[in-house]
Formats: structure tokens, C-alpha cells, sequence
């Protein structure tokens, strides 16, 4: 395998479309069941630092990604990130799978409140709380 293939994702798990930004920092994929919907990508040595571990940066916008993913499921609107509190609490290296996961804590008329957690195998990489902004979408 070449430094940027990515093996077959786990299973159940499906390529994630969106935006140019975020596909071009993927490959991302997801899983969705009845009650929750998963996220995940395989650290390719383009997303570490020079010390070999997944750059705080690919980290933040993942999370980003996984608690707007929450919002998005929960509202059918497009989220807007309004704030993004992160808490990186271990490494992971290139070669794992990087999971994430969102839950929504509160709704009002304009904002969604979600937290999240990024892991890997059996450690918890980072949680993360935000506020969004559900934006309609355009019609087409």
C-alpha cells in the first residue's frame, strides 16, 4: 500500500460528500443508524506533523465536521459554526482509524448546541463542544 491508499473503511461505513475544503483533507466516511450517525478517516501521513501524529489542525476540522454532522441530522439545515471549543486529550499516528461522534444537548429558535468525541482504537482523542447556526438551504 502506497502512503496515501486508504485500506477498505470498517464496516458499515460509506465515503462522506461535502464541501471542497473538507474533501480535500479527507477521505472522510460515515455510518448511519436509527439513533446516531458515526464518522471516521484513515491517518494517511498527510494529515500528521512532523513528529509522525495527526495535526491538531486535521483534528479540529474533523471534529468541526463531526458535531456539524450532529446538527445537520438533527435540523436538515445547513449548521454554521458559531463556536468550537476543543480539548485534545490523546495522539493518534498515521495508519489508524479515527472515529467521531456528535450528540445535540440543546436547541433554541436560532441556535443548536452539540458535543462530540474523536478516539481511536481504545483512547479518547478529543471532545469537543459547539454552537451552531442552522442556516435553510438554498432551493436549487
Amino acid at each position: 500500500m502506497s502512503a496515501d491508499e486508504v485500506p477498505a473503511p470498517p464496516e458499515g461505513f460509506v465515503p462522506s460528500t461535502r464541501g471542497p475544503f473538507t474533501t480535500h483533507n479527507g477521505p472522510l466516511f460515515h455510518r448511519r443508524t436509527e439513533q446516531s450517525q458515526e464518522h471516521a478517516f484513515f491517518v494517511l501521513p498527510r494529515h500528521c506533523n512532523s513528529v509522525g501524529i495527526v495535526h491538531g489542525g486535521m483534528l479540529a476540522t474533523f471534529m468541526d465536521g463531526v458535531l456539524a454532522g450532529g446538527v445537520a441530522r438533527a435540523t436538515g439545515a445547513v449548521p454554521i459554526t458559531v463556536h468550537l471549543s476543543l480539548d485534545y486529550l490523546s495522539m493518534a499516528r498515521a495508519g489508524e482509524w479515527v472515529h467521531g461522534e456528535a450528540k445535540v444537548t440543546r436547541q433554541t429558535k436560532d441556535l443548536v448546541f452539540v458535543e462530540g468525541r474523536i478516539w481511536s482504537g481504545d483512547r479518547d482523542v478529543m471532545r469537543g463542544s459547539a454552537v451552531f447556526k442552522p442556516m435553510k438551504r438554498k432551493a436549487e
